[in-house]
């Protein structure tokens, strides 16, 4: 069967091609079918966890056909790491991303039509663009690969509208092969890929969401820091601490530095040459933690993680599946370990409310926009209008994080669209540290208030950290216009105090419609509702999780993603106290149980505990007391009494 397919220009077989590029001797599970898949022509979804080498069951067989492998991909960091990687192995790659110039772009697709690159990364944004589409039409594509597959569902947990277009650009390509990939999808997101890219007889293939190697577990705890310090004195080797916002990484970051724990912190919000050295040193061993936003991780090719911890759980298990699964990607022994408290649970089923503001109001920001422009009834759309999200929230007293959220929902029901630029803010970073602050402040006494009133609008985080500012909300609070303000930021980045981004445009707002009566606004409630109670059930999924106390962790998330099992893995949190349980002796279980009715009702001293004869196995009662006392299910109070823990 393959003799056929490389025939014109490789001879060699897929197994000569893993040999040769990745000196590998053996395929791992489903990589040979999927591949096998592929090179008879066949639309291919592949199911591979995280660690379970996606990338090969599309590179080898783009290996072994005439042309270039077109490869859509949504994040630019893992454009770049695919790149680097496949040149380190001989094998021609380019990626074209935001940022690089025409020129660049150009040749770049010139050498995918008259040179020899084999792998060509791109954006799904990028499909749609003219030069894009009128290059694809004189390459020879042998395979178009899309990776992160699960982005094109609005089942998904990290959909990519953008993704949507894939299946129009595919046009241009009618006889070329698809794969999709993704290490996490439940049914439902796994037949709209089905869907949404409009595969053909789509061959599906899914191993096993099981990590055999990989512990998981979940405790709650007041200190969750503390617990982290525990557990990175007692795992020892490289290890992933996931946090939710940019200045927590440093803070915790900070902390395990403190504590004699190599540490640097990692977020978008870092200049990206700062990104890639921190990402390098971590890779290379130089850094042993690297505490991190959801920023972090996707592509990284660092196998010997012998820990993830999340110190603040996500919102979906999808997410958590894929993080942690970073962990012992080896196969070696790792731990994937979650900490929670009562106020994180809260946290982020609030962040998901807020993300879908009532309706009323929905149809309040939307008449506050019709007063803004002062836009009656009828007027006509397709109007763009210079939009300030700070001005327009003060001129109606409007919480600024509110209107952004029910602006995105305004957006989503098709009602206005919002520039690219609105989604890139001016940003604001100081590089000084605040003896250089002091000293500047001394220097140029006329810039004091202005830095101080920076501070106290943005807080610390603007120390090493870009921050998204307002020029017009510093401008009323200093009392000067907005171009006075703007002057002072550029002298502060000439000055080398900060580094100042403003924005290239003004942020637009266009009404895709004309304008509406907003008591009758055409908003599809319903699926508004479903959108929404489908990402709370994902939060609430994630709350079982980590509160459960006894089932396999690891067939909750297999039975989340519709793998059913009945062999528990043996090595999470769960599975290891229920075995400590069944071992227990009879003896243990009755001395404790009675122990705790006793002490429920009176407090005793060690002492007198010991002297009560019903206790004939002394020996098994002191065991049994130093176990309870472990668990804190008993206290050892000051006084020399033993009570019972009500919190337990």
């Amino acid at each position: 069967m393959y003799r056929k397919c490389f025939a014109k220009s490789y001879p060699l077989t897929p197994h000569q091609i893993l040999q040769q590029y990745w000196a590998y001797d053996a395929f791992r599970p489903l990589q040979e079918d999927i591949i096998s898949s592929v090179l008879q022509g066949k639309d291919t979804l592949a199911l591979l966890p995280t660690g379970g080498g996606k990338s090969i069951c599309f590179q080898v067989p783009a290996l072994c056909l005439e042309g270039v492998c077109l490869v859509i991909t949504p994040l630019i960091a893992l454009m770049k790491d695919q790149v680097e990687q496949l040149k380190k192995r001989g094998i021609k790659a380019a990626a074209i991303y935001a940022g690089m110039h025409r020129n660049e772009i150009d040749i770049t697709l010139d050498n995918c039509i008259y040179g020899d690159i084999k792998f060509l990364y791109i954006s799904p944004e990028r499909l749609q663009t003219d030069l894009m589409r009128e290059r694809t039409k004189l390459m020879k594509v042998c395979l178009l690969a899309i990776d992160e597959a699960h982005c094109v569902s609005a089942w998904g947990y990290d959909f990519r509208p953008p993704y949507l277009r894939i299946a129009e650009f595919r046009e241009l390509l009618p006889k070329i092969p698809l794969i999709a990939l993704t290490a996490t999808a439940t049914k439902d997101v796994k037949l709209d890929i089905i869907q949404k890219l409009e595969m053909k007889n789509a061959q599906v293939f899914q191993q096993s969401f099981a990590r055999k190697n990989l512990s998981y577990s979940a405790f709650k705890e007041e200190s969750k820091e503390k617990k982290l310090l525990e557990i990175l004195k007692k795992v020892q080797g490289s290890a992933i601490v996931y946090a939710r916002s940019r200045r927590k990484t440093q803070e915790i970051a900070q902390l395990l530095t403190r504590s004699g724990i190599s540490a640097g912190f990692y977020h978008a919000g870092l200049l990206f040459q700062e990104r890639s050295k921190r990402q390098d040193a971590w890779i290379r061993g130089e850094m042993r933690v690297m505490v991190a936003t959801n920023a972090f991780g996707m592509g990284i090719d660092k196998p010997d993680v012998r820990v993830v911890v999340h110190i603040d759980i996500p919102e979906n298990l999808e997410a958590y599946y894929q993080e942690a699964g970073r962990g012992g990607r080896d196969g070696l022994k790792s731990y994937a370990v979650g900490l929670y408290n009562g106020v994180d649970l809260e946290e982020i089923e609030e962040k998901i409310l807020q993300k879908y503001p009532p309706i009323e109001f929905l149809k309040r920001v939307y008449q506050a926009l019709a007063n803004y422009y002062r836009l009656a009834v009828g007027s006509q759309s397709f109007e763009s209008y210079d939009f300030d999200l700070q001005d327009f929230c003060g001129t109606f007293g409007l919480k600024p994080n509110d209107t952004h959220h029910a602006l995105k929902k305004l957006a989503d029901e098709g009602l206005i669209q919002l520039n690219d630029v609105y989604y890139s803010p001016p940003r604001l970073m100081f590089m000084a540290d605040n003896k250089d602050l002091y000293d500047f402040q001394l220097r140029n006494p006329n810039y004091e208030k202005f830095t101080k009133l920076l501070l106290r609008m943005y807080g610390g985080e603007l120390f090493g950290n870009y921050v998204s500012i307002s020029e017009s909300a510093i401008a009323k609070s200093f009392y000067a216009n907005q171009q006075e303000v703007e002057e002072m930021l550029r002298f502060l980045q000439q000055a080398q105090i900060a580094v100042y981004e403003p924005q290239r445009n003004k942020p637009q707002l266009v009404f895709l419609s004309a304008r509406q009566d907003a008591h009758f606004l055409s908003l599809n409630i319903a699926e508004i509702e479903r959108k929404k109670k489908q990402e709370l059930a994902k939060v609430q999924a994630v709350a079982r999780y980590v509160q459960e106390t006894w089932r396999c962790r690891s067939l909750m998330l297999q039975e989340y993603f519709d793998e059913f099992s009945e062999k528990t893995c043996g090595v999470c949190d769960n599975c290891l106290n229920q075995k400590k349980q069944d071992e227990q002796p009879l003896n243990y279980l009755k001395y404790a149980e009675e122990l705790k009715i006793m002490i429920s009702k009176q407090a005793f001293t060690l002492k007198e505990i010991t002297e009560i004869s019903s206790f004939s196995d002394k020996k098994m009662l002191t065991k049994t007391l130093r176990h309870l006392l472990e668990k804190e299910e008993l206290i050892y109070q000051q006084n020399g009494f033993v009570v019972l823990n009500d919190r337990k």
